[in-house]
């Protein structure tokens, strides 16, 4: 066989080898075209910012690949559903929920966060979904930051994913927002328990707000990562 005739052979398995090399969860990274098709109520700045940060958390040798991503949107007022839970496998959305924020984080709307044990305030940045359990909230789900300085405290602090009989959508009129936790991201009680054993686990929550500290010192959104993360991204895209 001569070269120019085999030349797309060994092109074709010359890819695939690189291909090949590219570790699985990383291989992974999701369309953002098709995301924001699936929720297009959800800002497409917010969700490139998520899938960049899932794609720099995903180069972590020992991270498994996550089932889904989650994304609040904490600009949005509490009145409005602002989480959106992505089956990444399958690239559609799951649910687009209300979820409460912390009573020191603002009333409708949030203006401040915390990592402070005590501030009763909600965390930014991105989360990996842990073990379920049942405590003083009923079904719940336990949260690792993964954001030293902004959200790493977060276990210790005991903000987790549960259900409230305040995040109502009555209420929510009545009173012009939401109830609101000590922190956590709480969400309707008829949904907690599916949503929980949806996204346990090992996903991933990505946590919004244009907070200049965290955008600017966020690891998982620097640019030295979010160039190896577009590089991985193009080659594991189809």
């Amino acid at each position: 066989m001569s070269l120019p005739r085999c030349l797309p052979l060994v092109l074709a398995l010359v890819a695939a080898l690189a291909l090949a090399s590219v570790p699985a969860a990383r291989a992974a990274a999701p369309s953002v075209e098709r995301l924001a098709r699936a929720a297009p109520t959800l800002d497409r700045e917010v969700l490139s910012l998520a899938t960049r940060a899932l794609a720099c958390a995903m180069q972590d040798p020992d991270a498994s690949r996550p089932a889904t991503l989650s994304v609040i949107d904490y600009s949005l007022p509490s009145t409005e559903p602002r989480l959106w839970v992505f089956d990444l496998e399958r690239e559609r959305l799951l649910y687009r929920e209300l979820v409460a924020h912390g009573r020191g984080t603002g009333d409708n709307l949030s203006t401040r966060f915390s990592n402070r044990s005590g501030s009763h305030m909600s965390s930014l940045g991105v989360f990996r979904t842990g073990e379920s359990y049942v405590g003083i909230n009923g079904y719940s789900l336990r949260l690792d930051g993964l954001e030293p300085g902004f959200n790493d405290l977060a276990r210790e602090r005991a903000i987790v994913i549960h259900g409230a009989p305040y995040v109502d959508d009555g209420i929510a009129r009545a009173q012009g927002r939401l109830g609101r936790s000590l922190g956590c991201p709480a969400v309707r009680p008829a949904v907690a328990r599916e949503l929980i054993d949806r996204i346990r686990g090992g996903s991933l929550v990505f946590a919004y707000y244009p907070d200049p500290a965290w955008l600017q010192r966020s690891r998982l959104l620097a640019d030295d990562c979010a160039a190896g993360a577009a590089a991985d991204t193009a080659a594991g895209t189809p």
